[in-house]
């Protein structure tokens, strides 16, 4: 469209200044990414795997339990709106926690309470951060061990959360084949050296490495009913349209309805909670910046703007949101890992592969929420839903691990990241932090305190200036020379 702003070399990518935050419109800012979007359209499996939570746990009908993850899937388009150039997801790590604390409390209206207190508290908690600009000063102040520790044990808690008996449709032991072959081929697809080889020389492998861990989900469907793993999809009795219940919602599960505001002391009581899903979004927040700093070597053509104080000013707003409009086990976080790397990975192979990370980024949440409303694809994915998230979470995993072990400056960081973050997989966030400060004063306590701060060279050495860019140059030929061929 003639009306869309150009990005000049090495610029920002363009927008509406909003104070600390950048307003960016689709086909205005930033054009839509095809590959991207098409990929959001199947990965809402991931999203929708909520739904058997919250019917589980708040007592909520399969209809209002989609309308609660419609209208977190709306919000999620919040970040790249306001200039925040992330795939936006859930706090995956601080749901168990967040179920054990609300079933302490009776089903019902009393359990409502504690869940909107908690999710109120921790969002206006989250917002303060932001505007007073603490967020990013704060992530300054955190050692590099503990950094590492936070992100190794991310991953670790990832992992175990596929390979723990026990954790029903979403566990390796039950559905052992369709995982194996379908993550096996995510990995291929994502990862692979000799996949990086056959997309610089066949066309067909250029654009399947484009799509992401979608080819994998879409094996699944055919996979796991083969393998007698999960059932076919059933498409009897749907419509075109899926059928959220957003006046149920309002009317039985919120504040707008039969809810009543929380008491004082359930504010009170879920303050241990709100610090430690902060822990965790503060590893989600370190993992963003990482991410993004890593794309950003192999992209000199944008500058990518990322600002932790309005990230947190964003998803804080949104968990403000949602304790009144939507009270959601599932939380506000910001970033959904694995699929940032999906995004970064594609980003990497130049301006005609992704022309900003934030058209990446919004294109697939335009996707997943067009999905939501789409009942024949609702009807497709909810087979596979478990399978979704033990993709992502295995995919979260090894991404976690990889960026985590990078932050570490020496071995002296190594050894505190890999004792203090299996603590934080093996007994929770709060243990796994505390453990890394422990471990960070022991090891650098007196003149050796700086550094913990000084930025060494990593462990194991990642590439150079000179093999990022002859990368890159291999990468642009590639897509040059296909072009050439087409025309």
């Amino acid at each position: 469209m003639g009306v869309r702003k150009k990005r000049e070399y090495g610029a920002i990518q363009p927008g509406i200044p909003l104070g600390p935050l950048t307003l960016r419109l689709p086909f205005v800012h930033y054009r839509l990414e095809w590959a991207d979007f098409a990929q959001g359209l199947l990965m809402a499996a991931v999203c929708l795997a909520i739904i058997p939570v919250l019917t589980e746990t708040l007592g909520m009908s399969f209809q209002v339990a989609l309308a609660i993850v419609i209208l977190n899937g709306t919000l999620y388009l919040a970040h790249v709106t306001f200039g925040d150039p992330v795939v936006p997801g859930w706090i995956t790590p601080a749901i168990p926690l967040i179920i054990a604390h609300v079933t302490t409390f009776d089903p019902g209206p009393e359990r409502m309470q504690a869940l909107i207190a908690f999710q109120l508290l921790f969002g206006v908690f989250c917002v303060g951060l932001g505007v007073s600009g603490l967020a990013k000063r704060f992530i300054a102040l955190i050692p590099n061990a503990v950094q590492s520790a936070v992100l190794v044990g991310a991953g670790f808690a990832a992992v175990m959360l596929i390979f723990k008996p026990g954790e029903g449709s979403k566990s390796f032991d039950s559905l052992p084949v369709t995982i194996t072959i379908c993550v096996g081929l995510a990995f291929y697809l994502l990862f692979s050296e000799s996949f990086k080889a056959i997309k610089r020389k066949h066309k067909w492998a250029y654009y399947l490495g484009n799509l992401g861990m979608m080819p994998a989900l879409a094996l699944a469907i055919f996979v796991g009913p083969l393998a007698g793993e999960i059932p076919w999809p059933d498409y009897s009795g749907i419509g075109f349209f899926s059928r959220p219940d957003f006046a149920g919602l309002f009317s039985d599960f919120t504040m707008l309805g039969a809810i009543p505001i929380p008491s004082a002391a359930m504010f009170v009581s879920s303050i241990p909670l709100v610090l430690s899903a902060y822990i965790v979004v503060f590893g989600d927040v370190l993992q963003s910046q990482a991410l993004l700093e890593d794309a950003q070597r192999y992209r000199p053509d944008e500058k990518i703007d990322y600002n932790p104080n309005r990230s947190h000013i964003i998803f804080g707003g949104r968990n403000v949101f949602m304790s009144v409009f939507g009270p959601d086990i599932s939380m506000c976080g910001p970033l959904w890992a694995a699929m940032q790397v999906v995004v970064c990975t594609r980003y990497k192979n130049g301006p005609e592969a992704m022309e900003s990370i934030n058209s990446g980024a919004a294109s697939f949440r335009w996707g997943t929420w067009t999905s939501y409303f789409i009942a024949p694809i609702v009807a497709t994915v909810k087979p596979i839903l478990g399978i979704g998230l033990a993709s992502t979470m295995m995919v979260q995993g090894y991404v976690s691990v990889r960026v985590g072990v990078l932050k570490s400056k020496g071995f002296n960081d190594l050894g505190i990241a890999g004792v203090a973050g299996a603590i934080l997989a093996t007994r929770g966030a709060a243990w796994g932090l505390g453990a890394a400060l422990l471990l960070v004063v022991l090891q650098y306590t007196g003149g050796a305190w700086k550094k913990a701060y000084k930025p060494e060279d990593p462990v194991f050495p990642i590439d150079s200036p000179e093999e990022i860019q002859k990368e890159v140059e291999e990468n642009l030929g590639a897509i040059s020379q296909r072009s050439n061929n087409n025309k």
